[in-house]
């Protein structure tokens, strides 16, 4: 859902163009080497030298990935304990033939793609209960229910508001590039938007527009990511009118109401839809040097495929399991490219997190793609607990590009003087895609992911280090920047990158191995 957004920003012109076409695997290179603010993992292997990794399971908790696509098949973590496709549980661990990982979204019936928003499924229980209720009869009990009801009541109906609006302009561009199409008697290219005549003002706004962003964006990208996203923005506005839960309890087989309960799912890992995730694992360690696509950041790493974001807002419980399951089962570092704004069952996602910490398991998490501070309003889920306690092991991830300047925090990027760690590429990724290929993709979806590869070279090359301990010193050895740059979400405020994060820079590994093994930097 958080790709909906982002198409969405570059045509209603909340998205930089400032910045030219990024260079391909931009996020492997080095501030001072390159000039270009990557995570300086190639300048790292250098510093490394002959020193050896032990290898790192990476959990990816996403929507999918593709365990097939050939940069990444030779990564794919598999289950020692588990003998496929027999229909045992041979490890005993709670999941059957869970080979390559386990998906919570999916069971007897099929896998769930499309899900409500936490908003929708919060307010059509609440409806169902209390839409015609008289207040004076309610129970002490039903009446903090039937206040939720009301305060939330308003925002589901704007939010539903801004999706119809959303699927209008979705129509809008999918009806021009159709033209397009049908006019020039061609593919969607740029030549093809260049010859093409409008007929009415709407094209002819849209055709302007199109030009510029066709300077960034590959047309066929776009018209793939366009007609995904109308299907996208389409289903999501059904779900969000419709009884999720009884849609779940039938595929799932799960009660959702009950939030702690643990074995449920199939090993469909791939899912209906593996492009978020197969991108994600790309990030982090698409096979080096094969000669194919790009280059992951992380040379020693498996990844661990654990499917619980559907295209629309996770459920607590499926975090929460998650993260136990990748925990139990030995990753060291846990990718969450993923959020939303309620969660009504955060306290079995603290226990979850919390029980990472216990077993030294570090948590990197994508900030958000909605140009908010964080430091206002919170999302979920994160590392302030209901309880009062933080979590030492967990980073908070902005989006940044790969060139200095006022634009080099992604326009789209939450941020948070308190709430962000540290900003790390996610402006125009090139990564894996399912079926063999590749696309551009940006996001805090994509920042998580490259920190979280930084994260595996430190916890494999120097593996007598804590989760905290990794934690702090990447915050530590951050490249800081001291010029002004643009507050996302606005048009010509700006501040320093200290007043957006809590590090006040940019992730960089080279900066880190040099600390950890006792180098100065020059």
């Amino acid at each position: 859902m958080k790709r909906v957004f982002l198409i969405l920003s570059l045509f209603i012109g909340t998205y930089s163009f400032a910045q030219k076409k990024a260079p391909e695997n931009w996020q492997i290179m080095d501030p001072k080497t390159d000039k270009v603010y990557g995570t300086g993992v190639e300048q790292a292997y250098k510093t490394l030298g002959t020193k050896t990794s032990g290898t790192v399971i990476v959990a990816v908790i996403d929507g999918g990935t593709d365990t097939e696509h050939d940069d990444l098949k030779n990564i794919i973590w598999t289950n020692p304990g588990e003998i496929a496709d027999n229909g045992i549980d041979d490890d005993k661990n709670g999941y059957i033939d869970d080979v390559h990982g386990w998906s919570f979204l999916g069971g007897a019936n099929g896998d769930i793609g499309y899900e409500a928003t936490e908003l929708a499924r919060m307010y059509q229980r609440l409806n169902k209960k209390y839409k015609d209720a008289d207040p004076a009869k309610l129970s002490n009990e039903e009446k903090t229910e039937y206040l939720t009801y009301e305060k939330i009541k308003p925002e589901f109906l704007k939010a539903q508001a801004e999706q119809d609006q959303q699927a209008a302009q979705f129509s809008m561009l999918s009806d021009f590039i159709t033209k397009v199409k049908t006019q020039q008697k061609s593919e969607f290219t740029k030549t093809a938007v260049k010859a093409f005549i409008p007929d009415n003002p709407q094209d002819e706004m849209i055709k302007k527009r199109m030009k510029l962003i066709l300077t960034l964006v590959n047309p066929k990208e776009l018209d793939e990511q366009v007609s995904q996203g109308a299907g996208m923005i389409i289903n999501m506005a059904k779900y969000n009118r419709m009884n999720a839960d009884s849609i779940r309890r039938y595929i799932v087989g799960d009660n959702p109401d009950d939030a702690n309960e643990r074995y449920y799912g199939n090993n469909h890992v791939k899912g209906p839809d593996a492009l978020h995730g197969s991108h994600v694992a790309g990030i982090i360690s698409a096979v080096r040097n094969n000669g194919l696509g790009i280059q992951g950041i992380a040379n020693n790493v498996k990844i661990m495929v654990v499917r619980a974001v559907p295209n629309g807002d996770e459920r607590d419980k499926d975090v929460a399991n998650a993260i136990r399951y990748a925990v139990d089962n030995g990753a060291k570092v846990i990718n969450m490219s993923f959020g939303k704004y309620y969660s009504p069952d955060k306290k079995v996602v603290d226990e979850a997190v919390e029980y990472a910490l216990s077993k030294d398991v570090l948590l990197i998490h994508a900030a958000g793609n909605e140009s908010k501070n964080r430091d206002i309003e919170q999302s979920y889920p994160s590392r302030e607990m209901a309880s009062g306690k933080v979590a030492p092991n967990w980073l908070e991830v902005g989006a940044s590009g790969y060139k200095k300047g006022k634009n080099i925090i992604g326009s789209f990027s939450n941020y948070g003087k308190t709430k962000v760690d540290l900003f790390a590429p996610g402006v125009d990724i090139y990564s894996t895609a399912p079926e063999n290929k590749y696309i551009n993709e940006s996001g805090t979806s994509m920042a998580a992911p490259s920190t979280a590869g930084v994260a595996a070279v430190i916890r494999g090359y120097f593996p007598e280090l804590k989760a905290t301990e990794v934690r702090d010193v990447l915050m530590k050895t951050v490249v800081p920047y001291k010029r002004k740059v643009k507050i996302p979400g606005t048009k010509k405020k700006k501040t320093r990158v200290s007043e957006l994060c809590i590090s006040g820079g940019f992730v960089n590994t080279d900066n880190a191995v040099k600390e950890l093994m006792g180098i100065k930097a020059k």
